[in-house]
């Protein structure tokens, strides 16, 4: 445990942005399972319709440092190549 003052109120802003953090991973992770669900469903609209806001996700996120920038290139380019396969297939 910390000691001084300021230690405690570090302690107490880490433990926030942590959690911060984890909720918007949560959030990138829980719509990147949604659009695979749709295109398993075949429901190519919803899955175009949830990559427009997952990459908004995925942008805001590497900007704000909660994920590196290769990881939301990589996110995001998996999810196209993912529609891209489900509309050749129809």
């Amino acid at each position: 445990m910390p000691i001084k003052k300021s230690s405690f109120k570090e302690l107490r802003k880490t433990k926030k942005r942590t959690l911060f953090n984890k909720i918007r991973e949560k959030q990138i992770k829980e719509t990147i399972k949604k659009i695979h669900k749709a295109l398993v469903a075949r429901n190519l609209e919803e899955a175009q319709k949830l990559a427009g806001s997952a990459v908004a996700m995925i942008d805001k996120a590497a900007k704000r440092n909660i994920i590196h920038k290769n990881t939301a290139s990589r996110k995001k380019s998996r999810v196209f190549a993912a529609i891209k396969r489900a509309a050749a297939k129809k």
